[in-house]
Parts: C-alpha cells; structure tokens; sequence
C-alpha cells in the first residue's frame, strides 16, 4: 500500500507543468512522497508528515482541495490586494492593509526568520503551488503563485484583527482628495467638512446594533466533572465556513486537531493529545490613537513630540484596482509619525495608530503552541505577546484550567484616558514597555473549578474566583458585561458532575436572559394601559403568551418568535440601541407599538404572527461563494438557537434578504467542539456549519446540516485507530483520484 501510494504521488507530480523550478519540483515530490492524506467519512483530512514541513504541506494542501477560493481570499486581503480582484470599490481598504503590511518588509523579516519556520514557510508555499501545477482548471483571482513570506502577512487566526480598528471612511476622507495639504485642512474647509462627515458616519456605524462578535469559551477543572478530567468547549463565533476542521500530525511531535482559518497552516482553535485551547475576541486595549499636532515648512510636515518638532515619514503607496478595461491603478503619499501611519483627522489634529506588529512572532506563538504538552508549556509560548486580539480558555491532561488574557498589552501612563485619542506630543504618551503576565488578569485554577469568556469583560471569568477590576489599570481591558457573559455564569456555577454532554447541554442551554427585563417589561405596559387602548385587545392573545413563557427557544416556539421581533421592532420603534446589554426604557406606548409592528411583520411575511421560530430562523447552504446567496424556494433546515443579541450561549447570526421572508444564518456557531482530557487519552466530539467541502454536490458539501442545526456532536476520530475504522480515502498529495 505505502508503495503504491508513492507511485501515485510521482505520477502525479510528473505530469505537472514545467512552470516550476528544478528545486521546487524536488521538493514536491519529497513532501508528497512523506505525507498522506486520510479522509474520514465526514471529509474530514488527517494529515500525516514525516517532518513538520511535510504535515504544513499536507494540510495546506488538504485546505486547497476543499476550498481553494477562501485560501486565496484570505491571502489577498491580508496582502491589501482585494481590488484587483473585485475593482474599485475596494481601494481603501486596500490602502489600510498597505499602511501596515509592505511586501518588501515581510521579505526581510522572512530571511531573518529561523530556519525551522523558514521551512515551514517554503512548506507551506510549496503545498498551494502544487496544487495549482496540479489542478489547472483552478484559476486564482490574484495569486498565481505562493511565495513562503506571504504567510507573515496573515500570522493569528482571528476573523478580525488589529487593523480593522482603523475606519475605512475616515481614511479615504484624509486621502481620497488628493495630495495632502495643511493649508487646505483648516477648519471649515472642505477637507475639515469630509473629516467631520467620516467622523459622523463613524458614530452611525458603532451606534447601530450588529450580531455580537467572538466566541465562546468554557473550561471546567476535574473537582467539578463527574469522572475526574478537565473539560474544554470552543465555540468561536465566525462567518460560516470562516476555517476547515482537519488533523496534522508528524514524526516530530506535532499532533493538533481543530479549526485552522484558511490558508493558515496551523489549528487555530482545537487541541492536541494532552491540552487544548480555544480563543475569544478579547475587549483588551491593545492599540491607540494619538492626536498629532502638524506644521508644514518648505514643503515638509513636521509633527510636535515634547519641545521639538520632528519630520512626518512620507511613503508612496501604490494600490492597483481592476477595471472594465484591465488593471489601472492609484498611488497615495501616505504618512508616519513614529507612532504609526496617519489615519485620519479630527478637530484640527492628525491621528496616528500604534497596533502590534511583530509578524514573525505572532506566527512563531501561533504555531508553537499548537505543540504545547500542557499549561507550563503553552504559558511559555505567552512570553512571546503576540496573542493580541483574543482571550484564550485552556485546559491539559494534567487537570490544569486557565483563562488567559490577551497578552500585548502596553504599559501606559495613567493619566491619559486611553479609550480615547491621547495627545501625541506629551512625550508621557509613549507606551512604556508591555504588561507581563502577572500584571494580567489572567485566571489559573480557580478555586470555583471553571473558567469562561464571551467576549466581555474578565471580571467574572471564574465567577467569585475572578480577578478584582480594580487591581488593575482601567486600560487593561474595555469590555463589559453582556447578557451571554451573565446566561455563561448561571449555567458553569454550583455544579459539580460535568461530563461530554453536560459541558454540551451548558453551551445550548436554551434560556434567553436578554428577555429578562424586556420582556416583563411588556407585559407590565399591556396591564397598566387603560382598556381604552385600541392596542390592548388586539395584542391579548400574545402578550398572554409572552407572561407565560419560560424564555427558553425552540424551533417549535412562537413566544421565541414573537420575543425576537418585538425585540427588532423595539429598537426601531424607540430609537433604542442596546448595549452590552444594558436594558433599554421605552415608554409604555412604544412596547405595545413595537410589539404590533412585530405581530404585522410576522403576519406579512409568514401569514400569521403565530408562527413557530423554526418556520423562520433556517439553515441554509446553496453554493460556495464567500458571500451566500439564500432561496425561500430551496429546502432549509430549522435552527431553534437564535443570535447571540438575546444572550444566547449558542449563536445563530440570521436575517431576511432582498429575496427571501425567512431568515437565513451566515454566523454564529461555526466550529464547536466538547473535548476531555483523561490522564492517558483524550476525547471530542464537534460539529462544523454544514459540511467540510465547497464543492456542490459534494458528498460533504452539506452532510453536516442536521447535525448543525440540532447541535448534535458527532465522534471525533483522533488515534489512528479511530480514523482507521472511519476512512473514506488514503491518497498521497498529487495523487489521481
């Protein structure tokens, strides 16, 4: 068998083009002669290397047969190459990754890299190089070929990163006009007007009320399960289809299973033989603004720091864009203050942005802790700090449980309000180093036997166990409170007998607190209005279902339905935007308003307001583009979990589209999975958002549907024994089908 799947291998290898060089082609055929490829009966790839580099090439590979399109997509954004695939109106968002990531810099930082992750980067190159040798039908919007410093450009897994805290509109709004010229920014000037503009549609932007963000993540000591072994739930809240689920493993000790984003070669959420990890989007304050005084001589602009003046760096900027008639392009003079590059204006003053960039550390921490045995050995890993933008839940064999908080956190004076833009020229605003891990409010073995984070806040990451907010800075974290941290709470606290499926039951625990107030709130508004009320009859009947309900969803629930329309219509009835969850006061009037719109919207679209939430809230997967496209017409499988807006620990992000009256999802719950750590083996059991391949009609384009909507986790097949009695196919990376 071994030979023959080598056979295949050079075969395929052989009849590749002859685009590539000697040296190339000789490290193909080495990496495909060393790694196979099993697929179980999910689709599901576990990937087997003799060396490290081998298991990158394998899983990149892997990644590539599955969804080619989202791998180059991943890649053409982090490069700020978007417009040459979609034109234009990409431009700007182009220019923001182009202020932060230069080619010519990742090249260097490259040749300085190891030569470990030297290889693992010429690995993972040589992995989607191969494959498109191999499979000329596939044509890249704008890759055509792989080169290994690419994967600096895309070194954490987040679904966002540091650079989209820069706004888009505010940065055209500095330089979309032209060169940029002091004279013309006075106040009152057309530039000042478009900065005040971008600035207002800034605060439309964050006022409007979005599915939350982030994930899920719970971890739960021995002391409290029912057999004596730790516990780990992830459940990142993405876009669907946002990572693949696979297995890679080698000769020298690599051995992860999990979510790598696409095109990463690394899990980004999962777990290996003795410990595992799962990372939230964290509200740590890790990036500033700083307010830039600028003066212009002789051509030149000059920033104030302390008594001096210092020169502004320019840097030209070229973003090429696709056009009816091919490529054009569009150059921008852009420019740095020592902070950062220059982002925006706003009252009179340059803002300049300081983030994290330290790329090769970011990919070395990424990548390391993948192959971390236990908590001292991940923690290790943490001294790099460059786990910005995530919180991370951690749990080992060894009964060790951990919420660990996002580990680049700079030092700062504290007499600046950091959640705003500081004064730049105060040489008290340079950052003073980065907070070590002890001056983190990071959670270890907790005296409550849990942990967990929701994307808020880390003062009750382990219920009385949790760090006290006031021991440290106010600018160690912006988070709050929200609805989903409190339902995380009420279902991890005062139990003792967790198990697989408790932790499971806890993560889709059904009650909904965002209703807690809202809801009796109404209620009491129906009471107390007079009977004169032309409302109160005809809202009787609901109101009566609304008192008696338990708050809990269901696919079979109409007080759901009615709850999560209310809910919508409130917002837009009383001009309420909710908060972290803070409850809204709308007067009397506007909740039995708010509840009739619900109750004539229900009625419009599904012809009757009593219609049960399933009917409505539906899964759906017709094709594989990055942006779904969902049919009323199509079949659809009902999901009883809501949004995560609700409180709900199970998320589902869904709305009505142009087309459609049901609301389809495109968030929410994408990859979850219960882990448990024995002392000499462990177990999982997962479900991926629909299927593990893009192609339709597929086997394994939607075999995972069901299992999604009812949340029902599949086995995981980790040892080799387990995959063994659950293969669907062994191939070689090339190999003919």
């Amino acid at each position: 068998m071994q030979k023959l799947l080598i056979a295949f291998a050079l075969v395929a290898v052989t009849g590749l083009s002859q685009a590539q060089s000697p040296a190339e082609s000789a490290r193909w055929k080495a990496h495909a002669a060393n790694v196979t490829i099993t697929r179980d009966d999910w689709g599901i790839p576990h990937v087997k290397g003799k060396t490290d580099a081998d298991a990158v090439f394998g899983m990149i590979y892997a990644q590539a047969e599955d969804d080619f399109n989202r791998v180059e997509a991943n890649f053409i954004t982090s490069q700020g190459r978007t417009a040459e695939a979609v034109g234009e109106a990409a431009i700007y968002s182009d220019l923001r990754m182009k202020l932060f990531i230069d080619p010519d810099s990742m090249k260097v930082i490259y040749a300085r890299s190891p030569a470990w992750l030297q290889k693992l980067m010429i690995a993972w190159a040589d992995g989607l190089n191969f494959y498109l040798a191999g499979h000329p039908e596939v044509k890249p919007r704008v890759i055509a070929k792989f080169e290994p410093w690419m994967a600096l450009t895309f070194s954490e897994g987040s679904i966002g990163n540091d650079i989209d805290g820069v706004n888009v509109t505010q940065l055209q709004a500095f330089y979309g006009n032209g060169p940029v010229k002091l004279a013309t920014m006075r106040p009152g000037s057309a530039f000042e007007r478009a900065a005040l503009a971008a600035d207002a549609a800034r605060a439309v932007e964050d006022a409007v009320e979005r599915e939350p963000g982030g994930s899920n993540g719970m971890a739960v000591s021995p002391k409290n399960t029912k057999y004596g072994r730790a516990l780990l739930l992830i459940n990142p809240h993405t876009s669907f289809f946002f990572r693949e689920e696979l297995q890679m493993t080698s000769d020298e000790g690599l051995d992860a299973y999990g979510a790598a984003t696409w095109g990463q070669f690394f899990i980004y959420q999962g777990f290996n033989r003795t410990a595992g990890w799962m990372h939230t989007t964290s509200a740590a304050d890790r990036s500033d603004e700083f307010l830039e005084t600028v003066s212009e001589k002789d051509g030149k602009f000059f920033y104030k720091f302390g008594d001096k003046e210092r020169p502004l760096t320019p840097k030209v900027i070229t973003v090429p864009y696709k056009t009816a008639n091919g490529m054009a392009d569009k150059k921008f003079t852009v420019y740095y203050t020592h902070f950062g590059p220059i982002v925006r204006s706003t009252g009179g003053k340059w803002v300049a942005i300081r983030i994290m960039q330290e790329p090769l550390k970011a990919l070395t921490q990424s990548y390391t802790r993948t192959k971390a045995k236990n908590l001292a050995e991940f923690r290790t890993t943490m001294d790099l700090h460059t786990n910005s933008s995530n919180n991370t839940l951690f749990a080992d064999a060894g009964g060790n449980v951990a919420y660990l908080h996002a580990n680049f956190i700079p030092r700062r004076d504290p007499k600046f309000d950091w959640k705003q833009p500081v004064d730049g020229s105060d040489p008290a605003s340079e950052w003073k180093g980065l907070l070590t891990f002890d001056e983190e409010p990071n959670v270890v073995n907790p005296a409550s036997g849990w942990v967990y984070n929701s994307n808020d806040w880390p003062w009750a990451s382990a219920g009385p166990s949790s760090p006290k907010q006031s021991a440290f800075p106010a600018y160690v974290d912006n988070g709050v409170e929200s609805h989903r941290g409190r339902h995380a709470v009420m279902v991890l606290q005062n139990r003792k007998d967790f198990t697989m499926q408790g932790l499971r039951d806890a993560a889709y625990d059904t009650y909904l607190p965002g209703f807690e107030k809202s809801v009796p709130a109404l209620v009491k508004a129906w009471d107390n209005a007079p009977a004169s009320t032309p409302l109160k009859a005809r809202l009787a009947e609901q109101v009566e279902l609304l008192r008696k309900w338990d708050m809990r969803w269901s696919a079979e629930s109409v007080p759901t339905s009615l709850a999560i329309f209310y809910g919508t219509a409130l917002n837009r009835v009383a001009g309420v935007v909710r908060r972290g969850g803070a409850a809204a006061e709308p007067t009397g009037d506007q909740m039995l308003q708010a509840l009739d719109v619900a109750c004539t919207k229900l009625s419009a679209d599904f012809g009757k307001w009593n219609t049960p939430w399933g009917e409505i809230n539906r899964f759906q997967r017709l094709n594989a583009n990055i942006e779904s496209e969902f049919s009323d017409r199509a079949p659809s499988i009902p999901v009883g979990f809501p949004s995560a807006s609700w409180g709900s620990l199970a998320s589902f992000g869904a709305r009505a589209y142009p087309n459609t009256k049901k609301w389809y999802g495109t968030s929410g719950n994408s990859f979850v999975a219960v882990v448990e750590f024995g002392k000499d083996s462990v177990r999982a059991r997962a479900v991926t958002a629909g299927g593990l391949n893009s192609v339709v009609g597929s086997k394994h384009f939607n075999d995972q549907g069901e299992h999604y909507a009812a949340g029902d986790l599949r086995e995981v097949y980790f040892y080799p024994n387990q995959v063994k009695a659950h293969t669907e196919r062994v191939y070689r990376p090339g190999a003919a089908k």
